[in-house]
C-alpha cells in the first residue's frame, strides 16, 4: 500500500537497536539514582487515597493537572527560585518538551522571528524550523546570554522593522554549555526585552542540578512574570520516563495555554505519585543526585583531557548532565559522530545544538549522566582512538580492540 503522507514530514526514524556501548547522548540519568523503593510506596499511597479520581480524566484537580503536585510546585519555585505565583499560575505539562511545544504554538506562525541562544538544546531549534520560524542565534559566554550580543540583535531586528516573537533563553545550567547566567546578565536581559517589548522564554529544567545546590532567581522572579514564561521539569531531577514537566505564566497567556493542550490530561498516575513523594523525599533526593553526578562529570572531564590534549577546549561543568566540547581545526564533529557510533560510542554532534550547523562541526556535547565511571573511561578513550584515526589526532597510539 502507498500511503499519501504529506510531503513536509521529517526524515522517517530508523528502527531502534539498542543502545551504544557506550552511550553519551541524550538526557538520559544514573539508574541506580532513580528512588525505586520511594516511588512504589508513594504510587501505593497514591492509588489508596485517591485512586478513584482515576475515573476522571482531570483527577478531580481540573485542567491545569493535580493540585497536590501544583501545590507543591508553588513552594518549591517560592523557595528555590523566587518566583511567586499560585496554583492558578502553574499548569502540568508531559514533560518540559510538551511545554516547549504550547508556548512555541501560542506564539509563533510561519514566518516569525525568535531569538534563541546560539547553541542551544535542539529540540527547540528542531521545533522552531518545523513551525517555519525565523531563528536568530546570539553568543553564549561565561555569564550566559551575551547581553551585548542581544543588544545587537534586537537593534537589528528593530532596524528591519521586526519585533520578535521571544528570546528564549536556558539560563541556569544550560543546554549545551552548563553554564549559569549570573545575577547581573539576567538584569541586563530583562532591562533589554523590556526595552524592546519582547518576551523571555526561560527554560528551567536543570536548575535543581547546580553542584552547589543553589541558583540564582529566576528570570520569571526578577519580572514579576509580566514579560517572562517559565518552564520546568522533573525529568532530570527525578526520571525522564516520568514525564512530567511544567508552566508557569500569569493569565490570560496561561489560558491561551490551556486551550492548546487538548490531550485529555497529562499522565495522572505519575502526577499522583510525585504529588506524593515530592513533600517527604525530593530535596534530599536532589541533594544525593547532585554528588552522583558532579563525581561523573569529573570523571568525564578527566578523561577527556587525559585522551585528547589540546585537541579540545573544555570547561568543567558546574552543573546538569553535559559536557560541551570544542575541537581543533580540521576535526568535523558531524563525521566524528558517524564513525564513533560504528566503534560503539554515541555522541551528540555540534551541529545539532547550534544555530549555525557549520559551526557546530567544531564542537560535541556528551552526557555523562547514564555510563558508570568505567564506561566513560573507556568510552572516552575509545573516541579519541576513533578521532585519531580520522583525523589523524589528538598524537596517541592506537587502543588494543575490546
Amino acid at each position: 500500500m502507498t500511503f499519501a503522507l504529506r510531503p513536509d514530514l521529517p526524515p522517517p526514524s530508523a528502527k531502534w537497536t539498542g543502545l551504544s556501548k557506550h552511550h553519551f547522548v541524550g538526557g538520559n540519568n544514573d539508574a541506580g539514582a532513580v528512588p525505586v523503593a520511594e516511588l512504589v510506596a508513594a504510587a501505593t499511597r497514591a492509588l489508596e487515597r485517591e485512586g478513584h479520581t482515576l475515573a476522571n480524566y482531570f483527577m478531580h484537580s481540573g485542567p491545569q493537572g493535580h493540585r497536590g503536585l501544583r501545590e507543591f510546585l508553588v513552594a518549591k519555585l517560592a523557595r528555590d527560585a523566587g518566583i511567586v505565583c499560585t496554583v492558578d499560575e502553574l499548569l502540568i505539562t508531559s514533560g518540559s518538551l510538551h511545554g516547549l511545544d504550547l508556548v512555541n504554538a501560542a506564539f509563533v506562525a510561519p514566518g516569525d522571528t525568535v531569538i534563541v541562544e546560539r547553541s542551544t538544546y535542539g529540540g527547540s531549534i528542531t521545533r522552531l524550523q518545523r513551525l517555519g520560524a525565523r531563528i536568530v542565534g546570539v553568543d553564549v559566554d561565561a555569564d550566559g546570554l551575551s547581553a551585548q550580543g542581544l543588544s545587537d540583535a534586537l537593534d537589528a531586528l528593530q532596524r528591519e522593522g521586526v519585533r520578535p516573537k521571544f528570546i528564549y533563553t536556558i539560563p541556569t545550567v544550560h543546554n549545551p554549555t552548563a553554564t549559569v547566567m549570573s545575577a547581573a546578565r539576567r538584569a541586563e536581559i530583562l532591562a533589554l526585552a523590556h526595552r524592546h517589548a519582547v518576551p523571555i522564554f526561560e527554560d528551567d529544567c536543570y536548575a535543581d542540578l547546580t553542584w552547589s545546590g543553589t541558583r540564582p532567581p529566576a528570570l520569571y522572579a526578577l519580572d514579576g512574570g509580566e514579560n517572562v514564561v517559565h518552564i520546568g521539569s522533573f525529568s532530570k531531577t527525578v526520571a525522564p520516563a516520568l514525564r512530567v514537566g511544567w508552566i508557569v505564566a500569569r493569565w490570560p497567556l496561561m489560558g491561551h495555554l490551556l486551550s492548546l493542550k487538548v490531550d485529555g490530561g497529562s499522565g495522572a498516575l505519575e502526577q499522583m505519585t510525585l504529588a506524593q513523594w515530592c513533600p517527604r523525599h525530593f530535596d534530599a533526593h536532589a541533594v544525593q543526585l547532585r554528588a552522583v553526578l558532579e563525581a561523573k562529570s569529573r570523571t568525564m572531564f578527566d578523561a577527556l583531557q587525559a585522551q585528547f590534549g589540546d585537541t579540545i577546549r573544555i570547561a568543567p561543568p558546574i552543573g546538569g548532565i553535559f559536557q560541551w566540547v570544542e575541537v581543533a581545526d580540521g576535526i568535523d564533529t558531524t563525521r566524528l559522530a558517524q564513525a564513533a557510533l560504528q566503534a560503539g560510542v554515541a555522541i551528540n554532534p555540534g551541529a545539532e545544538w547550534m544555530t549555525d550547523p557549520e559551526q557546530g562541526r567544531r564542537h560535541f556535547r556528551v552526557c555523562f549522566a547514564q555510563p558508570d565511571h568505567d564506561n566513560l573511561r573507556e568510552g572516552v578513550a575509545r573516541l579519541a582512538e576513533v578521532c585519531h584515526r580520522t583525523f589523524g589526532v589528538p598524537a596517541r597510539a592506537p587502543l588494543a580492540h575490546r
